[in-house]
This record gives C-alpha cells, sequence and structure tokens, in this order.
C-alpha cells in the first residue's frame, strides 16, 4: 500500500489551452500541499475556461484566477495558505512554475510559469513544479501580444486542466 504522497509523485497536470497543451510536473516532496492544492483544483474543473491574464515577454505567464482579473481565486485549504519555500528550488530558467502571490503566505490558486531565469523570486514564490512538455506552447504563450498592463491583447484560455500520470 503506498501513501498518497507516494503515489501523487507519479502525477503531473496537463493543461490545455486554446494555444496548445503542456504538462507540469509536480515536485510533490518539496511542495506537497501546494501540489495537492493545484492537482485538486484541477481535478475539480476549477481552472476549467480560466484565461491567463498577464504575460510579460521574457519574464513569466501568469493565470489560474477564476475572476480573471489577478486579484481572485482560493485554494482547497479555503482563501490562502502558507508558502512551502524550498532553498533547493530556484527559479533558475524557463518552465519553472510557482505560486503567484500578494506577499508571504498568500497563495491561493494563482500560478506562473518562468520563460527565463528570475532568481529575484528566489525564497518569495513557492516553487512547486516544472514544464514536463510542451515547453513550445508555454514559449508561444509568452509572445501573445499585450497591452500596457501586460494583459493579452487576444484571449488566451486555459480550456481544461486535468491530472495526469508522468513515467518514471
Amino acid at each position: 500500500r503506498t501513501s498518497s504522497a507516494s503515489r501523487m509523485a507519479e502525477r503531473g497536470v496537463e493543461i490545455e489551452t486554446t494555444i496548445g497543451t503542456f504538462v507540469i510536473e509536480l515536485y510533490v516532496h518539496e511542495a506537497p500541499r501546494t501540489c495537492k492544492n493545484f492537482a485538486e483544483l484541477a481535478r475539480r474543473g476549477y481552472y476549467n475556461d480560466t484565461i491567463f491574464h498577464r504575460i510579460i515577454k521574457g519574464f513569466m505567464i501568469q493565470g489560474g484566477d477564476p475572476t480573471g482579473t489577478g486579484r481572485g481565486g482560493e485554494s482547497i485549504y479555503g482563501k490562502k495558505f502558507q508558502d512551502e519555500i524550498s532553498k533547493d528550488l530556484k527559479h533558475s530558467g524557463a518552465g519553472i512554475v510557482s505560486m503567484a502571490n500578494a506577499g508571504p503566505n498568500t497563495n491561493g490558486s494563482q500560478f506562473f510559469i518562468t520563460l527565463a531565469p528570475t532568481q529575484h523570486l528566489d525564497g518569495k514564490h513557492t516553487i512547486f513544479g516544472r514544464i514536463h512538455s510542451g515547453m513550445k506552447v508555454v514559449q508561444r504563450l509568452g509572445l501573445v501580444q499585450t497591452d500596457a498592463s501586460d494583459r493579452p491583447r487576444q484571449t488566451v484560455k486555459i480550456l481544461r486542466a486535468q491530472q495526469v500520470r508522468i513515467p518514471n
């Protein structure tokens, strides 16, 4: 019999967008509560039909807010939950998946994916995964034209997010 944490170690989340599909490998050992939150929100369909509301070319793409404003979203634990900062995980390049927040211990449902190294975010955002496959889709998302507030000029949606197995 395996624990839920070890079963989850083989899991990822597949994100199907209007531009294409990518898969996130979850770092369940380093950020177990954050991974549980993200995977469960995906399983519940919470991210389905939400937009990427913020895209900064060469920096990151952000989504996970059902209001589409950048100010909404709740976790499975209630409104907000604690950071799980690991000194071993760094924003060292493109494809790192972290929780967006409004300061320490304010994680909800919003997340971002880096498009380049962003070391200034180390220790400030919980890293909970990386792009396992579909990095070209993430790169295309990062090139979507935006307005002066970093909002995409064309709507880029998460059509469906679902849990998937990632082979060892």
